[in-house]
C-alpha cells in the first residue's frame, strides 16, 4: 500500500491536537483522575464508522470518564466546545461501548469535554449522555 505524504497543514493540526491532549490530561490528573487509555481507536467496520476516544480516565469516585479534547486557536465561531457535534458524540459513544466490552462489571461512566481555546481550558464534566 502506498501512502500519500501528509500536508504540512495536516501535520500542524496533529501537533496542535496532541498538545491540547497533553494539556487536558495534565489538567485532569491535577484534579485526581488517573489515565487508563489515550487515543483509544476503533477500527472502521463494514456497517459503522470508526470512533476514537481521546482520553479514558478513572475519577476518584471510580467513574470511568471518556474525554473528548477539542482545540481552537481562539473562541471565535463558537469555540472548541461547540465543535463537539451530535455526529461526533455518536462516534464517541460507539467507541466507548466497544471499550466497555472488556469489562465484566460496568462501572459508572460519563462523557466529558475539555475545550482548549488558545490558552484557556474549559472542562465540561458530563457534557452529554449516551442516550
Amino acid at each position: 500500500m502506498i501512502t500519500k505524504p501528509r500536508s504540512e497543514a495536516a501535520q500542524a493540526a496533529e501537533r496542535t491536537g496532541t498538545q491540547a491532549e497533553d494539556r487536558a490530561l495534565a489538567y485532569l490528573q491535577q484534579r485526581g483522575m488517573r489515565l487508563l487509555e489515550r487515543n483509544y481507536r476503533l477500527a472502521r467496520g463494514p456497517s459503522r464508522r470508526a470512533g476514537e476516544v481521546d482520553l479514558i480516565l478513572r475519577d476518584r469516585d471510580g467513574t470511568l470518564v471518556f474525554v473528548e479534547v477539542r482545540a481552537r486557536r481562539n473562541a471565535s465561531h463558537g469555540g472548541a466546545a461547540a465543535s463537539v457535534t451530535h455526529a461526533k458524540q455518536r462516534k464517541l459513544i460507539y467507541a466507548a461501548q466497544h471499550y466497555l466490552l472488556r469489562w465484566t462489571s460496568l462501572p459508572p461512566c460519563r462523557f466529558d469535554v475539555v475545550a482548549v481555546d488558545g490558552n484557556e481550558i474549559e472542562w465540561l464534566p458530563a457534557a452529554f449522555d449516551a442516550q
